[in-house]
């Protein structure tokens, strides 16, 4: 598993330069937005928070087609398939790679991309830390997606598709409990364990799904 783990690892980072795309597409949407919304720098940082979680959403979901689609192409997941290792363990290394790879770069480039939305030390701090406990449910959730459309040649779309609605909470909880840490009127606790749960759940029910899904397409 880690030996897999690695040579994900060695293969994103060297053959589409890790997470630097997603960061620039994380950079853009994030430029754009005061020229959208105006020069309210009250009102940026008051909607800062969500645009910073539907730039990493977006970000991720470009990554997530190359999840087995290359491993399809030349045979690697057929060895996987009939490997030693059981499957789940399989999709489970792969994420760990593909999160390190594209979203943790995401997570860091958060606080500084953040002060272009005018967002306090404080709102800065909580976005970095729920993008950093939301966005493995974000990989593990597109890995099910990517397993449905591992067979198809042009399946990024699909992924995509299938994706977004079963993200939706996780962007929900991921905005509010960022909210909550600048806003004494909302909750911060609550909305941040409920976003911990939802990765976790994922974390158990996505490498198995996916690994049902990679084992129908394969037949």
């Amino acid at each position: 598993m880690l030996a897999l783990f690695r040579r994900d690892l060695a293969l994103l980072l060297s053959g589409s330069g890790g997470g630097a795309p997603g960061v620039v597409f994380f950079l853009a949407v994030v430029a754009v937005i005061p020229f959208g919304v105006g020069p309210d720098l009250q009102l940026l940082s008051r909607i800062g928070p969500a645009f910073l979680w539907i730039g990493a959403l977006l970000s991720t979901l470009l990554s997530l087609d190359r999840l087995f689609q290359a491993d399809r192409d030349d045979g690697t997941l057929d060895l996987l398939l009939t490997g030693p290792l059981p499957l789940p363990l399989v999709v489970l290394a792969k994420c760990a790679a593909l999160w390190v790879a594209s979203c943790l770069p995401l997570v860091l480039a958060a606080p500084l991309l953040g002060l272009l939305l005018a967002l306090e030390p404080l709102a800065l701090g909580a976005s970095a830390l729920t993008l950093l406990v939301g966005t493995p449910a974000l990989v593990l959730i597109g890995a099910v997606g990517a397993a449905v459309a591992a067979g198809l040649p042009r399946g990024g779309v699909l992924v995509s598709v299938l994706t977004l609605p079963l993200a939706i909470p996780i962007l929900i909880f991921g905005v509010a409990a960022t909210s909550g840490a600048v806003n004494d009127l909302a909750p911060f606790r609550a909305p941040f364990l409920i976003l911990l749960a939802l990765t976790l759940l994922y974390g158990v029910l996505g490498p198995f799904a996916a690994a049902l899904a990679l084992r129908q397409s394969s037949d």
